[in-house]
């Protein structure tokens, strides 16, 4: 298993410095945000997808640094009911897929996104509750009429030009737990999968490792963030799960945490051991948005502990181990065909 990063935590820095860092991290492997939520801090995406120097310019600074690409990163809403958002956030990820197949990297991490209602609107609306049964209505017209139609026709683009979809499930989002994911990946084809993140599954109350290990055994986990969350629970018995205050706000009954300073190390070892279980051995991709920790402490601490969890070699073979003899062979053998 591979170690890496999305890079727009360090967005304050140019491209090579960035790599330098990362190496400097002992990172292998680099996730770069192309627009969007996911700044185009590293890539210069219209670049990318025009021009073939470009491309080699990308590449050239990768090998300086020894880093591969894991994903490149477009989350966005692309099925925003404000028609201008919308086709700005189409755009990039129409690029974003082909940059992918230019660079060849095999995936993209992204949102499914959150329409409105039937009569149009400037903002998403996202449906939490299936009561009052108008909620469940607008539900059903949002998968019916937006969401299927939408993501059908772009998971066979996107599989066209070989690059998976790795859907992060995120509350806000139409796709924010297995269930929505698995709705989705029925409706859409097999193109459709996980950029798998425990931190959002936490403060729903999911367990990490069951769902972990569901993607796995239906070959879903196309990628994978480590990427914290701290549960407050005495705020939580107060306040509940459904903060709306700025995320940044360390007061709230939740926060994103540095890896390890919200669930300890033996959470992270689980973590990789299910993933080796069900058969992926690719990239733990860390997501830092810690809002107490210095970055690049908060980095290296995340590194450490890290690198501690996963494995790096393949799984050994137990073929040295064989059966104990059988006692009643062996008499024969001594005491030999005459008994």
């Amino acid at each position: 298993m591979k170690l890496g990063l999305l890079t727009g935590v360090i967005g304050n820095h140019g491209r090579a410095e960035a790599f330098g860092i990362c190496r400097q991290l002992g990172l292998d492997c680099v996730e770069l945000g192309t627009g969007e939520f996911s700044s185009d801090w590293h890539v210069g995406l219209d670049e990318i997808v025009d021009d073939d120097a470009a491309v080699e310019r990308l590449k050239a600074d990768l090998a300086e640094y020894g880093l591969e690409i894991s994903a490149l990163s477009c989350h966005c809403n692309a099925l925003h009911p404000n028609p201008a958002y919308a086709e700005r956030a189409q755009n990039v990820f129409k690029k974003t897929v082909l940059a992918a197949e230019r660079l060849g990297v095999a995936q993209i991490c992204l949102f499914a996104g959150c329409p409105g209602t039937p009569d149009g609107g400037e903002y998403p609306n996202w449906v939490s509750t299936g009561w009052p049964t108008y909620f469940t209505e607008l539900l059903e017209w949002q998968w019916a009429e937006r969401i299927i139609p939408f993501w059908k026709e772009h998971a066979a683009f996107a599989a066209e030009h070989h690059v998976r979809l790795a859907f992060e499930m995120h509350p806000g989002d139409c796709v924010f737990n297995l269930d929505t994911l698995l709705r989705l990946r029925r409706a859409c084809g097999e193109n459709v999968g996980s950029n798998f993140d425990p931190s959002h599954l936490w403060w729903q109350l999911s367990d990490p490792l069951v769902v972990a290990r569901e993607l796995g055994e239906r070959g879903m986990l196309y990628h994978v963030h480590a990427k914290d969350t701290y549960i407050d629970l005495g705020r939580t018995a107060r306040d509940g799960v459904l903060a709306t205050s700025d995320q940044d706000d360390p007061r709230r009954s939740w926060r994103f945490a540095t890896v390890g300073y919200g669930h300890d190390a033996t959470f992270w070892k689980e973590l990789v051991s299910t993933l080796r279980v069900v058969g992926y051995d690719g990239v733990l991709s860390i997501e830092h948005e810690d809002p107490l920790a210095p970055v690049m402490e908060g980095l290296e601490r995340t590194v450490a502990l890290l690198r501690d969890a996963i494995w790096t070699e393949p799984s050994a073979s137990l073929s040295w181990l064989v059966d104990p003899p059988n006692l009643t062979m062996l008499e024969a053998e001594r005491l030999g065909p005459d008994g």
